[in-house]
């Protein structure tokens, strides 16, 4: 099991490996691996929400999830993007910005630090929207209860996690706006950036995870009908409609885990810069990461792991909300990549722990337990 889900990652890690080597002797391998386990570390809470959007998921688009989507995860993400960012923020062609990447890796790396405040403020709005639209719903199963209850009665009011996200983001805005002004004015136009890209973050998330969750209600809308579809289909002899909306559902939802994964990308690809401004090692050792990340989404799902440990879909989104918090955060201050990997772990590990504690005490109480203890959290 662990062979065939892991079976190309190790592929990929081989072949990485050995193409660092080849680039630039073993000082490239040691870097690439570096990367790698930042990668890892840093999206480890990215494949347990992956795993919650894919496992309501069919084997087909499964499948379409880790080959294109690994494609576009791998070269779109880890390769592309930080290019197509260089071109943005410098107003330049592609080719040059390539040639850039290549032959003045310096300026490179200076023009995706001086990018860094709009790509931090987009994907911090984005992941954040994620994290308060799972803290304001009201879930049977709560880990810390004392906290989620309160937030679940609040979620009740229309259109709060959009309130909330977007006075963060005014503050985080003005924030700059005050430093702009303390210092002469020369950072005046970072403001402005912080806030449009905010506002595109909450903007692209209210349009993807709109349509994916529209056409999520749908398809549950049509299994209810299922039986009387496949009658219907039988004497008519016409596919049956729940097929079509099955693929608009999946198809959106594949859309959104790629728009998820765009985000979770960011603090890796901006944290490599750390490690080194090469864009084929950077490419080598997140794609790497990227792999695993997308193989243990899978093995997740295939196992039931979010099924038998209930709190981990839970500590993954705690994750998120401190890594939108910390890309915000970014934007005026440097925070180590190390700090960035481990608030996900240990938030993910304390779950998991969590997770243990209650099947144990349901074990130890018997059945009659198990209905007693939905919802009573820790």
């Amino acid at each position: 099991m662990v062979l065939k889900t892991f079976g190309w990652s190790f592929a990929v890690t081989a072949l990485g490996l050995a193409a660092a080597v080849f680039y630039g002797g073993w000082p490239a391998f040691g870097i690439v691996a570096i990367l790698s386990i930042l990668e890892i570390s840093l999206s480890f809470d990215n494949a347990v929400v992956n795993a919650g959007i894919l496992k309501k998921m069919n084997a087909f688009w499964q499948k379409i999830f880790l080959t294109i989507g690994v494609l576009i995860a791998v070269f779109g993400m880890r390769l592309v993007f930080p290019v197509v960012i260089v071109a943005i923020s410098a107003k330049i062609g592609p080719i040059e910005a390539v040639d850039l990447a290549m032959n003045d890796k310096d300026m490179y790396q200076q023009l995706v630090t001086d990018a860094h405040p709009s790509i931090a403020a987009f994907g911090g709005m984005f992941l954040l929207m994620i994290f308060l639209d799972f803290i304001f719903e009201d879930r049977d199963i709560k880990w810390l209860a004392w906290l989620e209850r309160p937030l679940a009665k609040l979620g009740k009011i229309d259109m709060l996690s959009a309130c909330i996200a977007l006075i963060i983001l005014v503050i985080t805005s003005m924030t700059f706006a005050t430093h702009a002004h303390q210092h002469g004015g020369a950072h005046v136009d970072k403001a402005q950036t912080v806030l449009v890209s905010g506002v595109l973050g909450l903007i692209t998330y209210m349009i993807v995870g709109g349509l994916s969750g529209y056409f999520e209600n749908k398809l549950e809308e049509e299994e209810e009908a299922e039986h009387e579809a496949e009658e219907e289909a039988k004497k008519s002899g016409k596919p049956v409609s729940a097929v079509v909306m099955a693929g608009k559902a999946a198809f959106f939802m594949f859309l959104y885990l790629e728009v998820l994964d765009a985000s979770f990308s960011f603090d890796g690809v901006i944290g490599a810069f750390a490690i080194t401004n090469d864009i084929v090692l950077m490419a080598l050792g997140l794609g790497i990461g990227a792999m695993y990340v997308r193989s243990l989404t899978v093995y997740l799902v295939r196992q039931g792991t979010l099924d038998d440990y209930v709190y981990l879909e839970h500590g993954a989104h705690y994750a998120i909300g401190a890594l939108a918090v910390i890309l915000l955060v970014t934007i005026q201050y440097e925070i180590n990549e190390i700090i960035t990997g481990l608030v996900g772990v240990v938030l993910i590990a304390w779950s998991f722990w969590s997770s243990v504690r209650r099947n144990n005490r349901l074990a130890a109480e018997g059945g009659d337990g198990a209905q007693a203890e939905v919802g009573a959290g820790v």
